[in-house]
């Protein structure tokens, strides 16, 4: 049982991108800390498997949504059958893209950011809307920034550019939505081990992986829980007094002002 400031009994969260990786261990972290989670995601087996993770758990049972974050219909229309109120958004879903700067096509752009930075807006968008109007007494957003804006790393362009639109987004609307109580901050990983950071060969990814932990103090890469625990952090009345701001659980790989 989380102590009292972690404890999210009677809450309601939704999750983007909770097939796999961070999205699927935020959900189950926050339905373990007791909220009552709905699971969105494109892909339906994936979503499945997470809600038969929560109930294995012994958490409430969880909702999931088969749905493309770039829909705002379709996004709207899951976060109006939350219930009564919702609380809790993360907004997790994103895809990776690799070209050079010069090589970067208007269709490799257009894909990121519709679903990196226009997915992170719609899911926002409804969310805040309805905490809005159900006025919901300790509504907070999160949102899935990246390590990747804190670097100029050759072939992220896409990627990192969309990353920081987010980081841009949330700071905003924790400037508009402070007045309803609504607080908004992001999360910005570091290299973490995940179906999307696991797109290589076995050697390269060996490769790709040492280099990571050579970077960091900690001395290794991320998993997808030590990510979650950061958005349970957020979610939670632990960090009532906290909005507009980047956490990075990133193993000291960046350390920014």
């Amino acid at each position: 049982m989380p102590i009292k400031a972690y404890d999210l009994t009677g809450r309601t969260a939704f999750i983007t991108g909770a097939a796999s990786g961070i999205g699927r261990a935020s959900a189950v972290l926050l339905a373990e800390a007791g909220a009552t989670v709905h699971c969105a995601d494109r892909d339906e087996k994936g979503l499945q498997q997470t809600a038969d993770l929560i109930a294995a758990a012994g958490g409430s049972p969880a909702r999931t949504h088969t749905l493309d974050v770039t829909d705002r219909a379709q996004l709207a229309e899951a976060v109006r059958s939350t219930g009564p109120r919702l609380d809790i958004l993360a907004a997790v879903a994103g895809i990776m893209h690799n070209s050079s700067v010069l090589e970067t096509r208007d269709e490799d752009l257009d894909r990121v950011l519709a679903v990196n930075f226009k997915g992170v807006l719609y899911a926002c968008q409804e969310a805040a809307r309805k905490m809005i109007a159900d006025a919901t007494p300790h509504g907070s957003i999160i949102t899935m920034a990246s390590g990747a804006m804190d670097s100029a790393t050759p072939g992220l362009l896409c990627y990192s550019t969309a990353k920081a639109a987010v980081v841009q987004l949330t700071k905003t609307l924790a400037a508009e939505l402070g007045p309803h109580s609504i607080r908004a901050n992001a999360v910005a990983p570091g290299w973490v081990r995940t179906p999307m950071t696991d797109r290589h060969d076995e050697a390269h990814q060996q490769r790709i992986e040492s280099a990571m932990v050579r970077r960091s103090p900690l001395g290794r890469v991320g998993e997808p829980d030590d990510v979650a625990h950061a958005v349970l952090h957020l979610a939670s009345d632990a960090s009532a007094f906290t909005t507009g701001q980047i956490l990075r659980p990133n193993g000291g790989v960046a350390m920014p002002w």
